[in-house]
């Protein structure tokens, strides 16, 4: 039995050959349509008459579909899905009536839904995508719940229409990140050797200077973008809203938790505590999809997994739709998917849940739409591998981390920034003075290796520490957000090295013996430092003070030389990115005097001029557009190595008298 049929576990499916509708009927009947009608020809008179031709699934009355205005008020028939194991299940539905044009172009059927489990779980986080079947035909995908707590089993339905349009959603060629094959691994990619980042803005995209990334500018900017209702929800009043997508994290404790739903709630998803999976990956390579089978959508996996878990709706030979709604309303992508094993539903008052693992890697998925999310089994996901070594926490149960994450703008970086925070906090997991020296080297498709060195000191242990701001992080994001090429990460690797000492210097003081001094002269900074243990010491820094500064009162800017960022000009290019990001600040073992100067510096492309005079300023502005170098404050930096690292800040102001000529 092929369409509609009763067989609740795989191997019920098995007799007839198929598991979902069969394509071959699909296909024939598409033929003799195109016979009679050649589709070129009625979609040109249509648009030469100026009809819109919307994207949409019709159905005869011996198709296996059933479309939303042939379903009636008591209409009853089943849902499958997976309750526990890998194995679908069926649930009993009946209609109650369909909500027209609940979002553009799609409407919403209402089903009661009746299983001993469902009884106590009412909706669950999980089943998105488990296929509705009536009078033996499919109609659709269980997605939506018609309020936040809900007290009795009902949902709503994604119309299968809708959702196999999406299915057949042509990839524009050449639209990063899965236009064809390419980039997928292996494949090499085009140099664009362009400023625009794509032809349609993605949602997660960061907006300004790519050199000036951070995590957290690239997190405000999109949860501004994904504000209420830009991922489809509808408001109407009831509390209607996407069946979440919970995220299985496995290998992550508290605080890494806690992280991860500060990234995911822009999108509204939540994390689980759950399992990675590893100790039953890959055990049946014959495991595949099904309709009602539970997916995976892997973010990350190996020793953290990071899993999007739901259902899959309809296989179509290669290709599947799931989840009736989007999952980060991101469109085109191409992450990992994975046949998912359901543990058990979890029956909550606020929201129940499935809690799942993957058990078979298997495809990506393409399409992030608002109907659907569609994965195509022949297609290899491009991801970066993680690999992370601690030293000094000798005798840890863990000292080596190895993930995989999928290789996504937004999420690729920030879930990098996750990883390395949990695995120095599982393997340190301390609380007390700490010297860290992070050793980091990006591997970069068409570019080589690119060392970085990171030094952390900490009076706190493991706790608070900004792991989004290492340099490693940095780079990912820059690389996968840049303008100019389209390149792939192949590795990252990181040494941290631990060093339990209190060994830092913290700055308490800053002194000069003369608070009115000649410009042109030199002043020496006596600067305090105060170890943990034992008497304060004092060094000195000897500054320069140029005559320009005759007449101004100055303040000198005391500080470790690790927080001096470098003049670095702007690139206008990948290649010159990675040069930028290979230029070294200062060691953390060092102090730096700083003066803030009256003079300009403009970054010129790939040059920087420092200290300019004001008519060399006027002779380089543009006078005709508004597009020209970029001025930046001027400094003088006077850097010494000391010791020890150095902790803290402070300042001395100083009046400069004019210098006197003889």
């Amino acid at each position: 039995m092929c369409y509609g049929c009763v067989a609740t576990t795989r191997a019920e499916h098995e007799p007839c050959g198929r598991r979902g509708f069969c394509a071959g009927k699909i296909q024939g009947r598409l033929a003799a349509v195109r016979a009679l009608f050649p589709s070129a020809l009625v979609l040109g008179v249509l648009a030469g008459l100026g009809v819109s031709v919307p994207l949409v699934v019709t159905a005869s009355a011996d198709d296996p579909i059933m479309r939303a205005d042939e379903v009636r008020p008591g209409d009853k028939g089943y849902g499958l899905t997976v309750f526990r194991g890998t194995d679908p299940e069926r649930f009993d539905v009946e209609v109650i009536d369909v909500l027209h044009s609940f979002q553009p172009g799609q409407d919403l059927i209402l089903v009661k839904t009746e299983h001993p489990r469902l009884a106590v779980a009412k909706v669950v986080a999980g089943m998105s995508g488990s296929p509705v079947f009536i009078r033996g035909k499919l109609i659709g995908a269980y997605a939506y719940s018609m309020t936040s707590f809900p007290s009795e089993a009902v949902a709503g339905v994604t119309p299968i229409t809708n959702m196999l349009a999406e299915l057949r959603r042509a990839i524009p060629p050449g639209l990063w990140p899965a236009g064809g094959s390419a980039p997928l691994p292996g494949k090499k990619t085009a140099n664009l050797n362009t400023e625009s980042r794509e032809e349609v803005p993605s949602p997660t995209r960061y907006d300004g200077p790519i050199s000036g990334w951070s995590s957290g500018a690239h997190r405000a900017q999109v949860a501004a973008r994904l504000g209420p209702g830009a991922l489809g929800d509808a408001a109407l009043g009831l509390g209607v809203s996407r069946v979440a997508t919970p995220i299985m994290a496995g290998g992550l404790d508290g605080a890494g938790l806690r992280d991860l739903a500060g990234i995911l709630a822009p999108f509204r998803m939540e994390p689980y505590a759950a399992g990675t999976g590893a100790g039953t990956s890959n055990t049946d390579s014959n495991l595949t999809y099904v309709d009602g089978g539970a997916i995976g959508v892997l973010l990350a996996s190996g020793d953290v997994s990071l899993m999007g878990l739901g259902t899959v709706t309809h296989v179509v030979g290669q290709k599947l739709c799931a989840f009736g709604h989007p999952m980060m309303g991101s469109g085109n992508v191409a992450w990992p998917t994975a046949v998912g094993k359901v543990l058990w539903i979890y029956a909550s008052q606020q929201r129940s849940v499935k809690v799942g693992e993957p058990v078979r890697p298997l495809g990506t998925l393409v399409q992030d739409r608002p109907s659907a999310v569609v994965a195509d089994l022949t297609k290899t996901p491009p991801q970066f591998s993680v690999h992370i070594a601690v030293k000094g926490g000798e005798g840890a149960p863990k000292n080596t981390w190895n993930v995989s994450i999928a290789e996504d703008r937004f999420l690729g970086p920030q879930f990098l920034g996750v990883v390395l925070r949990q695995a120095i906090g599982a393997t340190i997991s301390e609380k007390r003075n700490l010297a860290i020296e992070v050793e980091q080297k990006v591997t970069i498709e068409g570019h080589g290796t690119i060392s970085l060195l990171d030094e952390v000191v900490t009076a706190t242990g493991t706790e608070g520490l900004d792991w989004n701001a290492a340099d490693s992080v940095r780079l990912v994001a820059q690389v996968l957000s840049n303008p100019w090429e389209k390149r792939h990460i192949e590795r990252v690797d990181v040494m941290l090295n631990v060093r339990y000492e209190s060994d830092a210097w913290r700055v308490r003081g800053v002194s000069v013996s003369e608070p009115r001094v000649e410009a042109g002269s030199t002043v020496h900074v006596n600067v305090i430092l105060e170890p943990l243990y034992g008497p304060a010491v004092v060094r000195t820094v000897a500054v320069p003070i140029p005559e320009s500064l005759g007449g101004r009162d100055i303040d000198i800017e005391i500080a470790n030389g690790a927080e001096l960022v470098p003049d670095r000009p702007n690139p206008e290019s990948l290649a010159q990115l990675l040069v930028n990001a290979a230029i070294k600040s200062p060691s953390i073992r060092t102090l730096a005097a700083s003066i803030r100067l009256p003079s300009q510096g403009l970054l010129l492309g790939p040059h920087v001029a420092r200290d300019l005079p004001p008519f060399a300023l006027d002779a380089l502005r543009p006078s005709t557009s508004d597009f020209g170098p970029a001025p930046f404050v001027s400094r003088l930096d006077v850097v010494v190595p000391v010791e020890h690292a150095v902790v803290g800040r402070d300042h001395v102001r100083l009046s400069i008298k004019p210098k006197h000529h003889p």
